[in-house]
């Protein structure tokens, strides 16, 4: 660990087509281009020495860091201290806009706020997960990176005409770029990364670095005025609004469930994951956050690539089903799965998985967060046209004929298929949202076979997911193990919060699946899942506990729970997907799903604590 950060000592900036990590002590240690799901440019994170960086640090042997976000922007803020002065490194990207591009930019400004500061930068990009050499070539403004004879990274610097002094430039044998930079109070240069360049290095004076600043400020600023969410905890929620705007893929509307790769749910094990990607179940969750704050445009970006998702495959009788669970940020389903054995992965926790294996499983709790989703869109003025509707017809057509079916379950598990009961709850969420779409809008459809699957599904989960023996739901038919995924029956419906079989069950799951607020997905060696190791707890399951608490009544749990695990952020306030015995951030960095339960958790208790 001695040569990793944290993973919690990181913030995240981007320019809604990729994102970019920078850790406290100032180094960006990822960075994929030109998309989220693309092939690395800097990797340090998951190899400290192959990986790539680029770096900005106090040439002083000691200095303290702090860090921070300019309010209400996603522009990070880098503090350094030392006796001598105090100095501050400004992270942020340009937004890109909603056309798909090649050309990105991360512009670092380097500041002296207090006495003087030399700063040491180094610029070190690993191209293509550190498996394609580059070339290093330097010019009086800048320099560029190439590959196969083709400009990958091109480095501007940002300065004065005159003050070619500030800046020494050199050149090691890795080809590597390295700049020493010393400033005095009140004086800032820096430089901007760039791929796809329009030309060579160019000097970018500082009044062209404070417009694209402002040009920033405004576009965040602006985007976060059209909240409506003015509880408690606004600053927190507003935070968790702007990270899932940073991993939102604005030519498609899509949301990548992290924009990290292969973080280990377990330091040293093999739970190492890809999460780059867009789940149908995750993203379909984003539609109630963002509408219960005001995002419109947002939830109907998301609402359209989810009926292209729909169209595109509609009719389909794979294995798998007419949806797969999850895609690339363009709607592509080519999520191949292989592993970066050159990389030691995080602290040494290999293998290191790029692609994902599991984007083919069956899971069925899929179509109902679906239409979930599109029902709840429906309800705030978002409509599904006569070509989409007639797309979901013959998907339901297809879970009337296969819902009774073992499958993986939404942890996508490797050890086999099993009757999830939380599949079957959110298969009756499907045909009940659709009878219901169907109703409000006078549509043509198979409702008499909906209504009977979504009946039989019913009583079966009445009688087989129920356990006499733990007076509770459990995870899959005919065993007693409890998973807190069916914390969610009383958010869609499917029990009502205050049933005694739904209390029973909330008192079981606190028994086993809570420990000190902080919530496991289930118990590995009682439903073994066909992985080795153990994992933390989870941080949506957490937020998805405060939900359900506070839906039953029990506001003050309820608040107690949130205020605990608002302690578990990391300064920024940002998740990753799991926080160990420890209080340690595990898992893909920032975590879209945990992000998006605490929006959900914070919508339904600050309203329950209003109407007490």
């Amino acid at each position: 660990m001695a040569d990793y950060p944290l993973i919690e000592n990181h913030g995240l900036i981007g320019d809604l087509q990729t994102a970019a990590l920078v850790s406290t002590d100032g180094t960006v240690d990822w960075l994929c281009l030109p998309r989220f799901d693309s092939p690395s440019v800097f990797g340090a994170l998951l190899d400290t020495d192959k990986g790539g960086h680029c770096t900005v640090r106090p040439r002083a042997e000691t200095y303290a860091t702090k860090q921070l976000y300019l309010p209400d922007t996603a522009i990070l803020v880098t503090r350094f201290m030392t006796e001598a002065g105090a100095g501050e490194v400004l992270d942020f990207m340009p937004v890109t806009g909603s056309t798909a591009t090649d050309r990105h930019q991360l512009i670092r400004i380097v500041r002296c706020v207090r006495g003087s500061m030399a700063f040491d930068i180094e610029v070190a990009p690993r191209l293509d997960y550190g498996r394609r050499p580059h070339r290093l070539h330097v010019t009086e403004n800048g320099a560029v990176f190439e590959t196969e004879g083709h400009s990958a990274l091109t480095v501007h610097a940002i300065r004065e005409p005159d003050d070619d002094r500030l800046l020494d430039l050199l050149m090691d044998r890795q080809d590597d770029l390295h700049f020493t930079l010393s400033l005095q109070a009140g004086q800032q240069r820096g430089l901007m990364l760039e791929s796809a360049p329009d030309g060579p290095p160019r000097q970018i004076r500082l009044t062209e670095y404070q417009q694209l600043f402002e040009r920033n400020v405004a576009f965040w600023r602006s985007w976060l005025a059209q909240s409506q969410y003015t509880g408690r905890w606004r600053e927190t929620v507003e935070r968790s609004a702007i990270t899932l705007k940073l991993m939102t893929y604005a030519p498609s509307g899509a949301l990548v469930a992290a924009p990290t790769a292969a973080l280990p749910e377990q330091l040293g094990g093999e739970r190492n994951w890809d999460y780059r990607f867009t789940w149908v179940r995750d993203a379909s969750f984003s539609v109630y956050a963002l509408l219960g704050m005001g995002f419109t445009e947002e939830a109907q970006a998301f609402i359209q690539w989810l009926s292209d998702r729909v169209r595109e495959r509609a009719g389909s009788d794979g294995d798998s089903g007419p949806l797969n669970i999850m895609y690339k940020v363009d709607g592509s389903s080519d999520l191949d799965e292989t592993l970066l054995e050159h990389w030691e992965g995080y602290a040494g926790s290999a293998p290191v998985r790029i692609g994902n294996g599991a984007a083919t499983q069956l899971q069925l709790d899929i179509y109902g967060e679906a239409l979930d989703s599109i029902y709840f869109a429906h309800r705030h003025g978002i409509q599904t046209g006569h070509r989409g509707w007639n797309s979901l017809l013959t998907d339901l057509d297809w879970l009337v004929d296969h819902w009774d079916q073992a499958e993986e379950g939404l942890w996508e598990t490797r050890g086999g298929r099993k009757d999830f009961t939380y599949g079957r709850v959110m298969s009756w969420v499907a045909f009940d949202r659709a009878l219901r779409l169907a109703e409000a809008n006078g549509r043509p459809a198979g409702t008499a076979r909906w209504q009977a699957a979504r009946d039989q599904i019913y009583d079966q989960v009445m009688s087989k997911g129920w356990s006499d023996g733990r007076q509770a739901f459990v995870q899959h038919y005919g065993g007693d193990v409890l998973d807190s995924s069916l914390l969610r029956m009383a958010t869609v419906g499917f029990v009502t919060p205050k049933d005694p079989i739904w209390t029973s069950t909330l008192d079981a799951m606190e028994d086993e699946l809570v420990s000190d607020s902080l919530v496991y997905r289930y118990d590995p060696a009682a439903s073994p899942d066909g992985l080795r190791g153990s994992e933390g707890t989870f941080s949506l399951c957490t937020f998805m506990y405060v939900d359900a608490l506070a839906r039953a009544g029990r506001t003050d749990k309820a608040r107690l729970t949130f205020e605990k695990m608002m302690g578990y952020a990391n300064h920024l306030g940002l998740y990753s997907e799991e926080i160990d015995l420890t209080g340690r951030q595990l898992g893909n960095f920032p975590q879209a799903f945990t992000h998006l339960a605490l929006i959900d958790a914070a919508l339904t208790l600050n309203a329950a604590l209003d109407r007490q």
